[in-house]
């Protein structure tokens, strides 16, 4: 009995495909209601999912009822992402791993060969760290829930003008309040008892403060209250100086004189 090269090829695809098929199962993802998404049958229909790996990807619609199905998936870790115009989903990271023994109920069927595991992830994460796990609902042929962040926003609302946005200003704030001292100081001033208020004069010609600017003192014996910034600056002063020098010395000179 002669065995021909194209049989042999033949029946070693079909244990291949056979093998392959025995690996496959299918994995279901959903959107439930939240407070970020009260109702997902208004998404738009160009919402899909997607589940990568570094050599597979796979490619699911959104259904009529809010599902993602995912068909034929093979043993490895994948990423389960939505992609949607209007709003934004966490994404998962999906193990599709062969069940040990005692985890798979019947041997000959294909989908319980397989255990499905997902957590919750996100973009930058180290991916041997894992999130919280996505719990399977649904019984055995379950789905996972994918969970929406909110809505995108792609333009950022212009800020207008508020007379409180210029209120809440600190200097602004500072500014009011030395008006209102300012205006408010001299009116209490003037309702102050009579024999209050000769106090606290009293007290305000005893203050440095006072004796530095002048206040209280006769002009003569405040040397300070005399200053004149204006003038010193200008060089006048100087001027003075050298003025006076001369006379002193010539002062000096007639006495010598005077003594020879």
């Amino acid at each position: 009995m002669r065995i021909s090269l194209p049989s042999v090829v033949l029946g070693a695809l079909s244990c291949l495909a056979a093998t392959a098929s025995s690996q496959q199962t299918t994995l279901t993802l959903w959107i439930p209601s939240s407070q970020q998404l009260p109702n997902p049958h208004t998404l738009p229909a160009t919402t899909h999912a997607t589940l990568t790996s570094l050599r597979k990807a796979y490619d699911a619609p959104l259904t009529a009822s809010g599902t993602f199905s995912f068909h034929n998936v093979t043993p490895g870790s994948y990423l389960a992402d939505v992609h949607c115009k209007t709003h934004a989903f966490a994404p998962l990271r999906v193990d599709v791993i062969e069940s040990e023994a005692g985890e798979g109920k019947a041997k000959g069927s294909a989908s319980e060969e397989l255990v499905v595991r997902a957590w919750e992830t996100y973009r930058g994460n180290d991916w041997e760290n894992k999130g919280q796990e996505v719990p399977l609902t649904g019984g055995e042929n379950g789905r996972f829930a994918v969970r929406a962040l909110g809505p995108k926003e792609y333009f950022i609302e212009r800020g207008s003008f508020s007379v409180l946005s210029i209120l809440k200003n600190p200097m602004i704030l500072m500014g009011l309040v030395s008006l209102g001292l300012f205006i408010g100081m001299p009116k209490l001033i003037e309702n102050m008892d009579p024999e209050m208020r000769a106090e606290w004069e009293e007290q305000q010609k005893k203050s440095p403060m006072s004796s530095l600017m002048g206040g209280g003192q006769q002009a003569g014996a405040n040397q300070m209250g005399n200053f004149d910034m204006a003038a010193y600056l200008a060089g006048q002063g100087n001027k003075k100086d050298e003025g006076e020098s001369p006379s002193g010395s010539n002062n000096g000179g007639g006495k010598k004189g005077g003594k020879r």
